[in-house]
């Protein structure tokens, strides 16, 4: 019995044993059973390499589409209005017949002022034929000094006269004339502001109608005085280079984003800065064949200032805050570690920034995977993938 009982402990101790030695090499045999202590690779992050190259600076800033001629039609004459003869809205051409106010009173005025130059007239005959009969009696000494100088006078007075009426013919002419209102200018007339049967006069506040040429317009805007300043001491210094010698192009961007397609041209900015703003006022002068800006129109000016020989653009989100809010960014060096390097921002520009100083051409800066590592880390800089729209203009 106790010889049984000894073959049983031993049985089962072997076979404690050999589970054991099983489970030892079933540890040994997986690979994620246990892992030795290595060195991982450093992480990925996409680079770009800085590069400079001519930068257009454009600056977008808010406008008013304005028209090049305004005119407010008004009467000359008063009266009776008896015919519109525009349509409301329409083109009209300077010198079409707008308005017509009853001309019969000025007909009427024009006979009484031709009757009277006709009166006139025939007294200057009169008095002409009397100073050539009194000039050949003087000679025969059959009149006397006076007399004759007393004729003369009659002529002239009569020459006087005939001058006065012909003046009020040329009057009553003009109130006759008046009395069709035509378009000072050619252009896009609005509403009527008056119907037929409307008794109009000139001096009322109130006109007629408004025409407002279109073709081409202005777009005014205004620009702070300091970055005005700051462009012409740019330009002055040399380091930016102008867009053309008279004049920096304009574009028009509307609300949706769209770039209006004609090109306009910068007119001129305002001799006074208006002291509740600091700003000065500047004019673009645009083309509008299609008629598709509208006095009033909002919409963002983008002007050419000026031309950046070697600028460098970096895209924006490789633009960093350190904890003193100043600007840096990575730059990746020859031992491949990122190195947080403070910049000097100028403006934003087509998805990038301006960078005016702490980089040089050929550095590798960081864009993507700042999570993965910290300043001074060693990274893997591999290039960054972007799309076409993203890409900015002096970065690659």
């Amino acid at each position: 019995m106790g010889f049984m009982l000894k073959e049983k402990l031993i049985r089962s101790a072997g076979a404690m044993a050999c589970a054991a030695s099983l489970l030892t090499l079933a540890a040994c045999s997986d690979p994620n059973a246990a892992s030795a202590p290595g060195t991982s690779n450093p992480p990925e992050v996409g680079v770009v390499n800085v590069i400079s190259a001519p930068v257009t600076l454009t600056k977008d800033l808010p406008g008013r589409i304005t028209s090049m001629r305004i005119a407010e039609v008004r009467p000359r004459v008063s009266g009776i209005v008896v015919e519109r003869s525009f349509q409301q809205g329409a083109m009209v051409e300077a010198g079409a017949v707008l308005y017509r106010i009853d001309p019969a009173p000025f007909e009427v005025e024009l006979e009484k002022a031709r009757a009277a130059l006709a009166k006139a007239e025939a007294v200057l005959y009169q008095a002409d034929r009397q100073e050539d009969r009194l000039k050949n009696l003087l000679k025969g000494e059959a009149t006397t000094q006076a007399q004759y100088e007393l004729a003369v006078a009659a002529e002239r007075q009569a020459q006087a006269e005939v001058a006065a009426q012909k003046a009020s013919v040329a009057q009553a002419q003009l109130n006759l004339d008046w009395a069709t209102v035509r378009a000072p200018i050619s252009g896009r007339i609005g509403r009527a502001l008056v119907t037929e049967g409307a008794l109009v006069n000139p001096n009322e506040t109130t006109h007629l109608a408004t025409i407002q040429q279109l073709d081409p317009v202005y777009a005014d805007f205004t620009q702070s005085v300091d970055e005005l300043n700051q462009l012409r001491r740019d330009l002055a210094e040399g380091r930016l280079k102008s867009v053309s010698p008279e004049a920096a192009r304009v574009r028009l961007v509307f609300d949706d984003g769209s770039t209006y397609k004609h090109a306009g041209r910068l007119l001129f900015s305002d001799v006074s800065v208006d002291p509740s703003t600091a700003k000065v006022t500047l004019r673009g002068e645009f083309p509008n064949p299609e008629g598709e800006l509208l006095p009033g129109m909002y919409v963002r000016v983008q002007i050419e200032e000026a031309i950046d020989a070697a600028g460098i653009v970096v895209p924006s989100q490789a633009v960093q805050r350190t904890t003193a809010g100043n600007s840096a960014v990575y730059v990746v060096n020859n031992e491949g570690r990122a190195n947080l390097q403070p910049v000097r921002l100028g403006r934003s520009l087509n998805g990038g920034m301006l960078i005016e100083d702490g980089l040089k051409p050929g550095w590798k800066i960081v864009v993507d995977g700042f999570q993965k590592f910290g300043p001074g880390s060693a990274v893997t800089p591999v290039p960054w993938k972007m799309s076409v729209a993203d890409k900015p203009s002096a970065a690659k």
